[in-house]
This record gives C-alpha cells, structure tokens and sequence, in this order.
C-alpha cells in the first residue's frame, strides 16, 4: 500500500503525534508497505529509508516584533498565507494546522502525481485542505487522539473568566475540526474513552469509529540496571497543559511524608509557570526536583529508572504515553482513573493504581500504598512490563490501522463501480 503519512509538527519533542508518526511510518515500512511522511517543521526523526516531505511554516505563533521579522529570507513573510498566519496569530489564532493543509493541498497535485498514494492518513490536522485532497479522489483517513475541546474545557476550569474564555475559544480551531472530520473517508481513534468523546463532540456515532491502540517501544523503554534512584516519584509530561493534572500531584505530595520525593521532567518549565507558582504556594521546594533539559529517548528511559513510581494525575489522556512509557521501564503507576488511563493501566490493580481524579487525599493514599510495600511495588512494576508488551506494540497499531485503509479503500471502489 502507498501511504501518504501527515503530520503538521513532526518532531517527538512536540508530543504524542511526533512518536505516532515516527513509530507508525517506522513499522509500515518494515511491513512492506511505501510510507512517505509529509510534515511541517520541527520535522520527524525518521528511520533511514523513509522519504520525507516538508511542508514549510514561518512559524510565527508565539513570536514577538521585531523577532519574528529576523529570518534569513525575510521576503517569504510576504506570501498571503504567511501575512494571514502573521496576521492571525497576533490575535491568539494558533493557525498552523490551517496553513499546513493549504500549503499542502497547493503542493497535493504534485505529489500525487509523482507517488499514487493509495490512501492518506492525517495525524489529527483535520485541515480544510483534506477535503480538497479527496475531492480530488483520494480517500483520506485521520486520527484523533483526542478532542481538542477537552483541552479548552481544561483552560475554562483553571481560569473561568470571560477574557480567558474568548482566547482559548480563538486559540483552538475546533470549528474547523468538527466540520473536517464528519466529511472524510473514517476517523479512527487510539482508546475507547477517546471514541466516547469524539460522538460527543463530532456527532460521529461511537460504531463508527474503529479503536487502534497506539504501541509503545519496550525495547527501548526498558529498565537501566543499576541506575541510582534518587527519586520516590515521577511525572513527565507538559507542566504547562492544564488537563494533566500537575496541581493535584503537587498537593498529594505536600500532604506525604517529608522524605518522599518527587522529579518533574519537562524541557519546557516556565520561570513564572503553573508548577514554579504552585511548589511555592505549597512550600515544597526542597522536596521537588525540576528535570528542565530536552531529554534524548535515551535520556528519558534512564530517567524513569531513577524512580520508584510514576504519577500520571491528568484528568485526560487520548491514550497516555507517559504512563505506557514508565510501564515498559518496568514502573509501577498511579494515575487518575480518567480518560484512557484505565485501558493504559489496567483496572484490576495489578499494575498500578487508579484514584478518582481531582483527589489530592486518595492520591496520596495511594503513593504512601505503593511506596510503603516494596516487594508489591516490583511485582507491580513487572506486571505493568508485561501489559505493555503483550498489548500495547507498534506493529500491531499499525496492521490495525492497514485493516482500516483496506476497509475504506475496499467501499471507495465500491462507490467508484456504482458511479
């Protein structure tokens, strides 16, 4: 199969969708399958072999005057979509999904030309340009990993006000998204707890909705032997992203013992952020160490050796990488029973434990469990070893996600012949 793999930011740094694409693109390949990834920058760090096709962004969300004009080749802020992201984005837009699906669509007859892409699977852009691409007749497939609503609701409750309401609401481009995805060829999804809340925010029936775990490397997440632990917990995650939680955690820990310990890793820790602001207001600093660099893969699973826990406090997960990742270190997790982290964990507590989200109390409840019982603690974190390998594997995301290309190409020559 030929496969045209989108992705408007493309590197692991950037999230989830970075280690899907790469992953993703890495098992097709293997599987025999012609993978092509097109992506806007920071692009993928892709396995040799795999072409890849960058879709340009000036990237100025977020970048004041004069900086943003600082730039080699100044002249290309004069192009329309360029002056329409600029313009946009002083306003609080984040436009760069809409731009990647235009300038992809520009540049669609080309490619297509050149590559007969059988099918193309969007890493949740869910862009206008997609309904150009298969009204030009080829079928197209998108993720959602999770509803980007769930992220604004997240913003709306840390701060209700009507100012923050309006900025967040012109931030996400939900109104593109919901009339995007009802229109394309299928619309798959990485849990259960995801499929649930794309009927409720897309009106697209849950049986509609096929349900493809994503995998996770245990062959590079795995434990370090002999690595110190000089940690009793562990977070990893975006500080900063208001749905994982962080608050909760931090006030679990200020009701624990003194000598428990806590890392936060996150390359991105503002100086005047929601963690610096809340260690301070719980007067925890000297029991919270912040892991503030950019982590190598490498790096990350040495981090999660140096802990005797996880904690994945997020009051959603589309799926839940950190927690899946901890798991395949050999860590036992304590996570909020929310989203997809039942279906990541494991409800029967052989694992780990899931708390009521928004519960400080039983969450520290269940750190002090963990922590106090080491020998259930390791049989827990081989357990959650095991889960990882015998359910959640990239090979098996991908021939899901090739049982839905065939499903959709099969009903698209059925249509094809009827005409």
């Amino acid at each position: 199969m030929r496969i045209a793999l989108l992705s408007y930011r493309g590197n692991m740094f950037c999230g989830g969708q970075g280690i899907y694409t790469a992953y993703l693109a890495q098992e097709w390949r293997r599987a025999g399958h012609d993978v092509h990834v097109i992506a806007g920058p920071p692009l993928p760090e892709l396995e040799a072999g795999i072409p890849l096709h960058e879709i340009p962004n000036a990237n100025v969300f977020g970048v004041e005057h004069p900086e943003w004009a600082r730039r080699e080749e100044p002249l290309e802020l004069l192009s329309p979509l360029t002056l329409w992201e600029l313009g946009v984005s002083r306003f609080g837009v984040f436009p760069e999904m809409q731009s990647f699906g235009l300038r992809l669509l520009m540049r669609w007859k080309r490619l297509q030309a050149r590559h007969h892409f059988d099918i193309v699977f969007d890493n949740q852009c869910l862009s206008w340009g997609l309904l150009g691409i298969r009204a030009a007749g080829t079928p197209v497939v998108s993720v959602i990993h999770h509803p980007l609503h769930i992220d604004r609701e997240a913003d709306y409750a840390i701060d209700p006000s009507l100012r923050k309401k309006i900025k967040r609401t012109l931030y996400f481009p939900l109104f593109m998204q919901e009339q995007v995805a009802p229109r394309l060829d299928r619309i798959v999804t990485v849990s259960e707890a995801s499929r649930t809340e794309i009927q409720r925010y897309f009106g697209i029936p849950e049986k509609h909705v096929p349900v493809v775990y994503n995998g996770t490397d245990s062959d590079v997440f795995k434990p370090v032997p002999d690595t110190p632990r000089d940690c009793d917990l562990l977070f990893v995650g975006r500080t900063e992203d208001r749905k994982k939680g962080l608050p909760t955690l931090l006030e679990a820990l200020a009701l624990l013992p003194p000598g428990i310990r806590l890392k936060i890793v996150d390359g991105r820790i503002p100086d005047d952020g929601l963690v610096i602001r809340t260690i301070r207001r719980l007067g925890i600093q000297d029991r919270v160490t912040l892991q503030r660099e950019m982590l190598t893969r490498t790096e990350l699973v040495r981090a999660y050796s140096t802990a005797r826990a996880a904690v994945v406090p997020s009051f959603f997960e589309g799926f839940g990488f950190p927690a899946s990742e901890a798991m395949a270190c050999g860590l036992p997790v304590i996570a909020n029973a929310a989203g997809a982290l039942p279906e990541v964990v494991g409800s029967d507590g052989r694992a780990g434990l899931l708390v009521p989200p928004r519960n400080p109390r039983a969450m520290a409840d269940a750190i002090q469990q963990l922590l106090s019982d080491p020998v259930q603690s390791e049989r827990m974190g081989r357990a959650a070893r095991r889960r990882i390998q015998q359910v959640f594997q990239w090979r098996d995301a991908a021939a899901g996600l090739i049982d839905v290309f065939e499903d959709v190409l099969r009903a698209s020559h059925g249509r094809s012949r009827a005409a």
